[in-house]
């Protein structure tokens, strides 16, 4: 059995081509799945920019949240068998998953919701361990006394549109996101923001508002140039979690005067170091698909492409980065 994916081209990493390969063989802790469908997440257009200004010496396969039918399983693997369906966002240190067939370590993998179809599950596995790590592993915000505050930067985007309704759920704060565009901020209040206010001249519109600083801040875009309001917002003791890399020196300054904290999330960390707590995100997932196959959580699907080609790989990215993204972006095979 050969696998069909989709790669940038070496000879030109601004470009994707077809490629096929011969089928993997799983480790000791992988499934090998069919893939179904996957998302087009911030992280693959990053990966393929820098691929395009440093090169590459072999075919790249890129994506990494999928949804699928496990084929074959490693022989350490426990708690999945061939025929599951399954959903995870991947390791971006492996080939990804815009490709037929895909190995994924089964500690980072779940059963995927029974209440989803492919896509629809897809589109969650990645956001949703980033909202998770962020606000329950860093924040902690299920820890928050009522009445605090919560700021979502970027509220309308994938891991925004999660993060409000985990912070609703699983926590007592007052949940603040940003948006721009009016459709954007009826998405967040429908997600379950009490408040949404224009992250243009952000402290200006929160002090309308009556809200001069936050207690919690989530960070989910440009952190350089939010950087100077939200130094300004946090409360003492505060913290922010930013899932968002610097291009500039932060000025903490007014963080260490606050004795606030600055974490970091990225979601991939468990798997690029294989830490000992790696199956943590097998569990994150599971308990994702017991919210949604509730309805106590709602999917963030807001568009489907048809098809593993060229072709749609490239519009995924096009669209992705024309910076107005509402929901997830899903492209099913």
């Amino acid at each position: 059995m050969s696998v069909k994916a989709i790669a940038v081209d070496p000879a030109n990493p601004a470009d994707f081509i077809e490629i096929s390969t011969e089928k993997p063989v799983p480790g000791q802790y992988d499934l090998l799945v069919a893939v179904k469908a996957a998302s087009v997440n911030p992280v693959d257009t990053k990966v393929h920019a820098g691929l395009q200004k440093n090169g590459l010496q072999q075919p790249r396969i890129l994506g990494w949240d999928a949804s699928g039918v496990v084929l074959e399983v490693g022989s350490s693997v426990s708690g999945f068998k061939p025929g599951d369906e399954v959903w995870y966002a991947g390791d971006i240190t492996r080939p990804g998953s815009n490709a037929s067939h895909q190995l994924v370590d089964s500690r980072i993998s779940a059963h995927k919701p029974r209440s989803l179809n492919w896509a629809e599950a897809a589109a969650i596995p990645l956001t949703a361990l980033t909202a998770w790590e962020a606000l329950f592993e860093h924040l902690q915000i299920q820890h928050a006394q009522a009445g605090k505050t919560l700021l979502i930067v970027g509220g309308a985007g994938g891991v925004g549109s999660l993060a409000i309704p985990l912070a609703a759920l699983r926590s007592k704060l007052k949940v603040i996101a940003t948006a721009s565009r009016p459709e954007s901020a009826a998405w967040c209040r429908e997600r379950g923001a009490e408040l949404v206010v224009d992250y243009h001249d952000l402290q200006g519109n929160l002090a309308k508002e009556g809200i001069e600083s936050v207690d919690y801040i989530l960070c989910l875009n440009d952190t350089d140039g939010h950087w100077q309001a939200l130094s300004e917002l946090i409360a003492p003791l505060g913290h922010i979690c930013t899932i968002v890399e610097n291009e500039r020196p932060l000025d903490q300054n007014a963080l260490k005067l606050k004795s606030a904290a600055l974490h970091w999330e990225f979601m991939f960390t468990r798997s690029m170091f294989t830490t000992p707590d790696i199956a943590r995100q097998g569990e994150i997932l599971q308990q994702v698909a017991q919210l949604l196959d509730e309805g106590k959580l709602n999917g963030t699907l807001s568009e489907t492409l048809q098809g593993l080609t060229v072709a749609t790989l490239n519009a995924a990215h096009r669209k992705l980065l024309e910076g107005h993204m509402q929901g997830k972006l899903v492209i099913a095979y």
